[in-house]
């Protein structure tokens, strides 16, 4: 038996977004809650389309609009502070 050598696969990648404790926190208590936000490949165009997910008690919503790597994760922090603040009282 021999040993197989795979190419690294390349993928894609939203890029790297600074956060705060205050979006950690508000992240925190969504995933809590069931509400989770992610940032997914818009398999559909070009490479660097992006599209927000999100999920609700195992319903999905998906944002209409597409973004850019940066962008798409700036809208996810600020998802998380919508669903933090319209729900935490």
């Amino acid at each position: 038996m021999g040993v197989r050598y795979f190419k690294k696969q390349k993928g894609r990648t939203a890029g790297i977004h600074p956060y705060t404790d205050n979006d950690m926190k508000r992240v925190s208590w969504c995933i809590n809650k069931g509400i989770s936000v992610a940032v997914t490949p818009d398999w559909d165009h070009g490479t660097s389309d992006w599209k927000v997910e999100i999920r609700i008690n195992d319903r999905v919503h998906l944002d209409p609009k597409t973004y850019n790597g940066y962008d798409a994760q700036t809208k996810m922090y600020e998802y998380y502070k919508y669903y933090y603040d319209k729900n935490k009282r």
